[in-house]
C-alpha cells in the first residue's frame, strides 16, 4: 500500500478533486482515481468525498494507493509494422493512437500487448509491464522504435541511450513561420512546476535537453521541421519547440487547444532511427515515410500555397 499526502493552495482553489489528482499523482488514469475515491481511499480532511469535490486551500489530502494485483499481461493478436527483426532485437512503425505499454487502468490493446503476440521472448529488465521497451514514443507520436528480445541487448540497447549514441530524428509541423534555417534549443527539462502531468523548461530538478531543429518547409501559417534529439527526455521536442514560440500542431497539452488542420493528436513523426547492433557491432539505419494522414495535411497545405 503506498500513501501519498497531498495540499491544496490558492491556485488549485475551486478545482474538481479528480482532475487534481490527476495532476499530482503520476502514471494514473483519472479513471483509476475515481475508483478510488469511490472505494473511499482518497480522502480530504480525513472524509471521503466525492470526484467533483471542488479543492480548497487549507485542504489536506491523503491517497491510498492499494498493493497492485497481480497482472497477467495478455498478448494481442494486433498488426504490427515490423521494419527490421533477428534474434536480438525488432525495429517497429508504431501507429498514433497506441499506447506503448500497460499502465494502471489500461492493460490491453497496447504496442506490449502486440508484442507478446508476436514474439515468444522479450527482455525482462523493465518489468512485466514493459517486456522489451527500451525507450518509448507517445501515443499521438508515431514512428520508429526498437525493442529488445533479451536482456543482453536491452543493456546493450539502453547503454547507447544513455551515451546519446542513437541516432533519431522526426518530422513536426508546427505553428508559425520559423525564419531561421535552424537552431539549437538547449533548455534543461524537468517535471512542470505546477502541472504533474506535464514536462517544462525549467532549473529545478531538471535534466540536460538539446534539440536540433532544421526548417524543411515553410508555409503561410505553418513550418515543416526535422528535429533530432541529442538527448531524450519526456516530451523533449513538444516541449522544446513550444519553448520557442512554435508548438505542434494538434498538441494541446502544450500548444494551442484548437487546430484548423483537423489533426487529431501532435503533428510527429519517429522517421529516422540509427543504432549499433548490440550483438554483431554493426550500425544498423531505418527511415519510415510519414503517415498518410501527416502527408495528406502537408499535401493540403501546398494546395493552398498555390
Amino acid at each position: 500500500m503506498q500513501e501519498i499526502f497531498l495540499k491544496g493552495s490558492e491556485e488549485n482553489e475551486g478545482q474538481r478533486l479528480d482532475a487534481f489528482l490527476s495532476e499530482n499523482i503520476e502514471e494514473i488514469s483519472r479513471s483509476y482515481i475515481q475508483k478510488l475515491i469511490k472505494d473511499e481511499n482518497i480522502k480530504v480532511n480525513n472524509q471521503p468525498v466525492k470526484s467533483n469535490y471542488k479543492i480548497k486551500a487549507t485542504d489536506s489530502i491523503i491517497a491510498i494507493i492499494p498493493e497492485p494485483e497481480t497482472i497477467d499481461i495478455k498478448a494481442e493478436e494486433i498488426p504490427l509494422d515490423i521494419i527490421y527483426e533477428d534474434d536480438d532485437v525488432l525495429v517497429i512503425n508504431k501507429a498514433v493512437g497506441m499506447v506503448v505499454h500497460p499502465a494502471v487502468g489500461n492493460y490491453t490493446q497496447t504496442l506490449v500487448n502486440a508484442l507478446l503476440y508476436h514474439c515468444k521472448d522479450l527482455s525482462g529488465i523493465n518489468g512485466k509491464l514493459r517486456p522489451g521497451i527500451v525507450h518509448r514514443i507517445d501515443k499521438d507520436t508515431s514512428g520508429l522504435l526498437m525493442v529488445a528480445k533479451n536482456d543482453h541487448a536491452h543493456q546493450g540497447l539502453a547503454n547507447q541511450l544513455k551515451d546519446h549514441s542513437v541516432d533519431r530524428a522526426y518530422m513536426a509541423l508546427v505553428h508559425g513561420v520559423v525564419t531561421e534555417p535552424g537552431g539549437i534549443i538547449d533548455a534543461p527539462i524537468g517535471r512542470h512546476p505546477n502541472d504533474r502531468q506535464k514536462m517544462a523548461v525549467t532549473l529545478k530538478n531538471s535534466k540536460e535537453a538539446v534539440t536540433k531543429y532544421y526548417v524543411k518547409e515553410r508555409f503561410t501559417k505553418y513550418t515543416l521541421v526535422e528535429c533530432k534529439l541529442e538527448t531524450g527526455r519526456t516530451h523533449q521536442i513538444r516541449v522544446h519547440m513550444s519553448y520557442i514560440n512554435h508548438p505542434l500542431v494538434g498538441d494541446i497539452t502544450y500548444g494551442w487547444k484548437k487546430n484548423n488542420l483537423g489533426l487529431n493528436g501532435q503533428a510527429l513523426h519517429a522517421y529516422m532511427l540509427g543504432f549499433v547492433h548490440p550483438r554483431t557491432g554493426e550500425k544498423l539505419n531505418f527511415t519510415v515515410p510519414m503517415p498518410d494522414y501527416f502527408q495528406n495535411t502537408l499535401s493540403e497545405l501546398r494546395k493552398e500555397e498555390e
